[in-house]
């Protein structure tokens, strides 16, 4: 019987190990995080978003939308985002991103004018989740799961890569089935 109550025991410590490493696993990989470092004079450039998370401020945008980033003499990255409207007009927005951490992939992005930037809460997170070696399709998003983009260097994404960067967001625990395609005119 003592055998029997020792086996029950070690059993239950055991499984009871299991879960705790189970839980513990599946709770962190549903956390976005951001690579460790981006190399910003490659990062910048033209990106053709491919895909999005719906949101407010891109409510008038049906296609054609892409994102402009520059090196500043200040060492932040100037933003221009464009896109088309139902209308066909072509609208964009200028902002400023402000690294906030030393491998400047976890930015702040501000397009407010440039008196009222240093409010805090006018600033939403850019992190850069993936990028691919050669800086041609980007996963960017942030820690509270809102926004999410799939941006590339060509207005055309392969399927073998489209999913391949929705399963890293899955696994930081975006909710991809809400995912909005971006159309591109020739």
């Amino acid at each position: 019987m003592k055998n029997v109550f020792k086996s029950l025991c070690v059993g239950s410590v055991l499984s009871l190990s299991i879960f705790t490493l189970s839980f513990h696993t599946q709770a962190e990989t549903g956390v976005p995080k951001a690579v460790e470092k981006i190399d910003v004079n490659q990062y910048a450039g033209q990106w053709y978003e491919i895909a999005h998370l719906p949101m407010f401020f891109q409510r008038k945008c049906v296609s054609d939308t892409t994102a402009q980033y520059t090196v500043n003499s200040d060492q932040t990255i100037g933003v221009l985002n464009s896109c088309r409207t139902e209308t066909n007009e072509m609208i964009s927005s200028k902002g400023v991103a402000y690294a906030q951490n030393a491998g400047n992939s976890k930015l702040k992005v501000s397009f407010l004018p440039s008196g009222l930037r240093w409010l805090p809460f006018t600033q939403g997170d850019y992190w850069v989740l993936r990028v691919d070696p050669n800086y041609k399709v980007a996963l960017v998003g942030g820690p509270s799961h809102k926004y999410l983009w799939i941006l590339s260097r060509d207005s055309k994404l392969d399927q073998a890569t489209y999913q391949s960067y929705l399963q890293t967001a899955r696994e930081y625990g975006y909710d991809v089935s809400k995912l909005v395609q971006t159309p591109h005119q020739p």
